[in-house]
């Protein structure tokens, strides 16, 4: 079986990912992660698997045994083309699209948040469920989509009031389900998200939900099991180009992901680890380039640092939860607690010249600026190709460092949730979301699907924004 491990040490390990997945909370405040990554099996022996036959075998390969995965896999019957949830599409002769948002929320995140709410429902079996989800704009509306619903999970999430697009609100606030409350916060996106891990460390909250015999979980990628499924599209997505006749197998490709807490780069990195031929992954970022910094220099430092809204919002994260698990992989948790101790406490910590080494033989980064966001979109509308501000931040990354290497991008969200920006990059103009979601479906001929287009016909529950400090007593009061 598979041997788990906490990122800062301490404390008894989970023995099973049925443990990771209903109860994240770790030692010293850090996180569940695996111990061993073993190497892949043959890509040759891979190629022919649709892909729930690959989540199996590396759920197997992985030593990852859980009850309920198959039903769990058959959430992917709500995607676009079930067999293929990940398609690819070409740009240009060197750079492939991995087009990750083709579930219900048309984001990125339904990719391991349908499955973990199917495997969530199925474990927890006739136990009550507190899940908690903080979010930039696409984990809320994937986890809300994901458990709406489920018997005996209530689902809290957390999004700063001002930190969205307004489609990422609307499949929010217009959700009905009885199980279900949003939070506006008062703050951003790392406010949300110390909320919740703040909460999960809350004896006096944990204790108050224990006599209600509620337990308590987290549909954020502090959940290891949200991880785990997001290794599994990286290996689809280098698969998908053997089989296009793109790359011979074993050739390496350049693998350029938009990230902001870093839960896609990493599943690309545990691929990555376990032989996927990736030459390197670049985390392409927005103004709030901390990842970037952090890899050119080894130095996490948000002690002088304001969070900038951007174009790009779900990129709008100085404090990436998931580099603690990358620091765990590359250092051990000796070193990792030490580390996230220093960032706790002195909001910046740096790693020595060894170790940056270390961490630039897996990583490349940069960011651009919201201004080459918009000509990026621009730039490629003029060949009929409409992306979001996400993944432009990518293509402009792909396009300066490997304008002659084949790249694989991961396209985060679907052109539907940022119309208005994508709109204004390309003709000037400042249109609302139902206006400019139609202009641009006229203009290049693209379908509107029906989750998003309906949208706008819903009653719209917009509770008032609460500051940090209310939010724990809100969610005690709902809960009664």
């Amino acid at each position: 079986m598979q041997v788990f491990s906490q990122t800062r040490g301490g404390g008894d390990l989970p023995t099973t990912l049925q443990e990771c997945i209903l109860n994240p909370r770790a030692s010293f405040g850090g996180l569940h992660t695996l111990s061993s990554l073993p190497p892949l099996p043959s890509l040759e022996a891979l190629l022919p698997l649709d892909y729930a036959s690959l989540t199996r075998k590396i759920f197997s390969h992985l030593k990852l045994e859980i009850a309920g995965l198959d039903d769990t896999l058959e959430s992917y019957t709500h995607f676009d083309d079930p067999l293929n949830p990940a398609p690819l599409s070409k740009l240009d002769c060197n750079l492939y699209l991995q087009e990750l948002y083709h579930g219900p929320s048309r984001a990125f995140k339904d990719m391991a948040l349908q499955p973990l709410g199917k495997l969530f429902s199925h474990l927890a079996k006739n136990q009550r469920y507190l899940l908690l989800s903080a979010t930039s704009g696409d984990t809320g509306p994937a986890t809300l989509e994901s458990f709406k619903g489920i018997a005996n999970i209530e689902v809290i999430c957390l999004y700063p009031q001002k930190g969205t697009s307004d489609v990422q609100r609307l499949q929010m606030s217009t959700q009905t389900a009885p199980n279900l409350k949003v939070i506006p916060i008062v703050g951003n996106f790392d406010d949300a998200q110390e909320i919740l891990k703040s909460l999960l460390q809350d004896e006096d909250f944990l204790s108050t939900l224990q006599n209600k015999h509620i337990q308590v979980s987290a549909s954020n990628s502090i959940n290891l099991g949200r991880i785990i499924f997001q290794i599994i599209y990286h290996i689809w997505g280098y698969l998908e180009l053997a089989r296009q006749g793109e790359v011979r197998l074993g050739e390496e490709v350049e693998s350029v992901i938009p990230s902001g807490n870093f839960g896609n780069a990493l599943g690309a990195f545990y691929a990555k680890t376990m032989g996927l031929p990736l030459s390197k992954i670049t985390i392409a970022s927005n103004a709030n380039h901390i990842l970037t910094d952090f890899i050119q220099s080894g130095i996490y430092d948000i002690s002088h640092r304001s969070l900038l809204q951007t174009y790009s919002p779900a990129m709008d994260i100085l404090k990436s939860s998931n580099i603690e698990r990358l620091l765990f992989a590359l250092f051990g948790s000796d070193r990792t607690r030490e580390l996230m101790h220093s960032l706790d406490t002195q909001r910046s910590y740096a790693l020595n010249a060894d170790e940056l080494k270390v961490l630039q033989s897996h990583f490349n980064a940069g960011f651009c600026d919201d201004e080459e966001c918009l000509n990026a979109i621009k730039s490629l509308s003029l060949h009929q190709t409409i992306i979001d501000p996400h993944t432009a931040t990518g293509y402009v990354l792909a396009k300066k460092l490997f304008p002659h290497r084949k790249v694989l991008l991961s396209s985060t969200a679907e052109w539907t949730k940022f119309s208005p920006t994508i709109v204004y990059a390309i003709t000037g103009e400042k249109l609302g979301d139902e206006e400019a979601l139609h202009w641009i479906a006229k203009t290049f001929n693209l379908p509107i699907t029906e989750k998003i287009s309906s949208l706008f016909n819903k009653q719209e529950n917009l509770p008032q924004a609460l500051h940090p400090q209310e939010v724990k007593q809100e969610i005690l009061k709902w809960l009664n």
